[in-house]
């Protein structure tokens, strides 16, 4: 089922499946569609949560207290059905507890929570992960993985857009096979304010960002004034994606976690990224979105 926020500005639509964002349409400027809209033929999502893992893992499994485990790339809870527990004009929240199918893949009790918020042309999404063990520790990371059309109108090419840092920014990527870490990485933006877009730019996959030192980033067009802006404070980790040449979008991923690196299945606990949360607490973040 599709949940609507909407206001004069804007409208967002939200899947209670995967409690996934599907459209963010600026309605004052000619109902422009931002949200990627998840053509089948070439990439069949909008913009789904990575949940309770982020990445992939060696063989797709993990280790935990000496039994290894299956977990599909991203974790299930882009798979799964959410509840809506609370709506108002601007707010609407969705949960997802632990049940027999993802306890066959990931032994832990959990409830997460999705919240999103619309206020003006600003859609924020938080996220609240609780441990409802008495004892029991809970070992996640979450992720988000929004895609945007790109180009966004039609006159337009995906080279035309380029990514804008607040000021000027160096990182290197974490280079990726097969979903996986490498260990090896490499420079890709030195002392600049943009990073052009390019398809080549994404030939080897994702660009995963370990170290960074911005909050912000704008997707923006050299031919037109339409932009997207993501504020992600408190991320550790980011990625950079698309689909491959021709793909008309981009995503950009504030992530609480990452990909392992090559090699066996290990423990979860000691694989990177992963948030270790005590019995009975609950870990609060978020991003946001603003459609220009």
């Amino acid at each position: 089922m599709t949940h609507l926020l909407e206001n004069d500005q804007c409208r967002a639509a939200i899947h209670s499946h995967g409690a996934e964002l599907s459209s963010f349409i600026r309605k004052d400027l000619d109902g422009l569609e931002y949200i990627w809209q998840a053509n089948p033929d070439v990439w069949a999502r909008h913009a789904p949560v990575l949940f309770p893992i982020v990445g992939r893992l060696p063989n797709d499994s993990y280790v935990y207290k000496g039994k290894e485990f299956n977990l599909p790339q991203h974790g299930f809870a882009r798979d799964q059905e959410f509840n809506l527990t609370s709506q108002t004009s601007d707010e609407l929240t969705f949960s997802l507890n632990a049940n027999e199918a993802t306890r066959a893949h990931y032994p832990f009790d959990f409830q997460l929570t999705i919240i999103y918020r619309l206020r003006g042309t600003t859609l924020t999404v938080g996220w609240q992960v609780h441990n409802p063990a008495a004892e029991q520790e809970l070992l996640f990371s979450i992720g988000a993985h929004p895609a945007f059309r790109c180009p966004l109108l039609p006159n337009e090419q995906f080279e035309d857009y380029y990514f804008q840092f607040d000021h000027a920014v160096s990182f290197e990527r974490h280079l990726l096979t097969g979903g996986l870490l490498t260990g090896q990485t490499e420079p890709v933006v030195i002392n600049h304010t943009e990073l052009p877009l390019t398809y080549a730019l994404f030939a080897d996959d994702a660009l995963a960002l370990k170290k960074f030192d911005f909050t912000h980033l704008t997707l923006r067009s050299r031919r037109s004034e339409r932009a997207v802006r993501l504020r992600f404070d408190g991320f550790p980790y980011l990625g950079l994606w698309t689909k491959g040449p021709g793909a008309p979008f981009v995503c950009v991923e504030p992530w609480q976690g990452i990909a392992s690196t090559v090699g066996n299945p290990q423990e979860l606990a000691d694989k990177e990224g992963v948030l270790n949360l005590p019995p009975s607490q609950t870990f609060n973040t978020q991003y946001s979105i603003t459609v220009e």
